[in-house]
């Protein structure tokens, strides 16, 4: 099947009742025909359900449509994105490991790395991986995962996934390396294509698209995937989807193509306009002819991302009054939505992140975020241009 056939039709599986639609699996416990069974489900001798921490035939189902989309042979899904992430690093990581990561991450992503791993005894490292030079130079022979966003939050800097995953694997095959898929999507970008062993996602974000739930997931092959789920999410964060959010993801995938297509187009017409605005300084999206990353993007996404920032050439004062002044574009975090969102990185989503680190992940005070929705462009545009102008009055 192509991939928009596979949107709606993908590890669809129907019940003996001959339901069309996925059924919800409340429940939180699993009945067994006897003692046997049940032993032999917990010994891992048989396959089955046991207990909705372990695993639930709604999310069995999603995990399934997800792997194949991502091109993976299994998936995990959890309660949030950070969920997955978590999950993950307590999974294949233990004290004196080594993790080494790009210096710009999500708030969120980074606060765990840099506030919570460390206190159980996890190096981390944070470079640029723009130049390729600073992996190579910083990689360990305690390094147990190299980390990555790409396109990343909220620089849309894209880090070529090919290069490093070549690099890492010829020093040792044993690393994993990790990439942070949401900004992407299976829509337009496969990471396991370009050699990553695990994917991570906001389901939240693109996946979902309706903003109307927060989950989470990671994909990768089946040995590594058991492992998070029996070790990670079972044992360490307990991180578990319900059936019901399971079932509303089922239902917002179905339209994931024509909704990116969609966001896709809106955002380079978007980006297309801010370049040439004389209230914005510099546009950072790698869907322009004009970026650095333009070539890049071609080779890993089959369409540019639908997310953009841009540093205005306004005073700090004025970039909060235009925000302030949108009307279409909802001033929020979050993304990936059918609705546009803006928000405002060095106080919000990165709001973790101290002055240095900022600094260093190229944040400026000046920089916003802007996540673009399926509204009409012209729409989205002329509520820009109109708050452009309050701004400056």
């Amino acid at each position: 099947m192509k991939k928009e056939t596979m949107y709606i039709h993908g590890a669809q599986r129907h019940n003996e009742f001959g339901a069309e639609a996925e059924p919800i699996y409340r429940t939180s416990t699993f009945i067994f025909k006897d003692v046997n069974q049940g032993a032999n489900r917990f010994a891992g001798k048989e396959n089955g359900y046991i207990y909705g921490r372990l695993g639930n035939p709604t999310l069995t189902t999603l995990e399934n449509k997800i792997a194949l989309l991502e091109g993976t042979e299994a998936c995990a899904v959890t309660a949030s994105g950070m969920g997955a992430i978590a999950s993950t690093m307590w999974t294949f990581l233990k004290k004196g490991d080594h993790l080494l990561a790009d210096t710009a991450l999500y708030g969120c992503t980074f606060a765990l790395f840099t506030s919570m791993l460390t206190k159980f005894g996890v190096e981390v490292t944070l470079v640029d991986f723009d130049n390729i030079e600073n992996v190579k130079k910083s990689i360990k022979k305690n390094t147990t995962i190299v980390y990555f966003e790409t396109p990343c939050n909220p620089t849309l800097k894209v880090i070529d996934i090919e290069k490093v995953s070549k690099l890492v694997h010829q020093y040792n095959k044993k690393i994993k390396v990790i990439v942070d898929n949401t900004f992407c999507s299976p829509a337009t970008q496969l990471p396991r294509k370009f050699g990553a062993d695990l994917i991570v996602h906001s389901i939240t974000k693109f996946i979902n698209g309706h903003g109307d739930l927060i989950a989470g997931c990671v994909c990768g092959s089946q040995t590594d995937i058991a492992k998070v789920k029996m070790e990670g999410i079972k044992d360490a964060t307990g991180s578990v989807m319900s059936a019901d959010d399971a079932y509303m993801i089922l239902r917002g995938l179905k339209t994931l193509g024509i909704r990116y297509d969609r966001q896709s187009e809106n955002t380079l017409k978007i980006a297309q306009y801010l370049e040439k605005s004389p209230y914005v300084k510099a546009v950072n999206y790698p869907g322009l002819e004009s970026s650095k990353y333009y070539d890049l993007c071609k080779k890993q996404m089959s369409k540019p991302c639908a997310i953009l920032s841009f540093e205005t050439s306004l005073s700090f004062e004025q970039t909060k009054k235009f925000v302030n002044n949108l009307k279409v574009i909802t001033l929020a975090v979050s993304l990936g939505g059918v609705e546009s969102l803006i928000e405002h990185p060095a106080s919000m989503t990165h709001a973790t992140y101290t002055k240095e680190a900022l600094k260093k992940a190229n944040i400026a005070l000046t920089l916003i975020r802007l996540a673009v929705g399926i509204e009409n462009v012209d729409d989205l545009i002329n509520d820009l241009e109109q708050a452009f102008k309050k701004a400056k009055k």
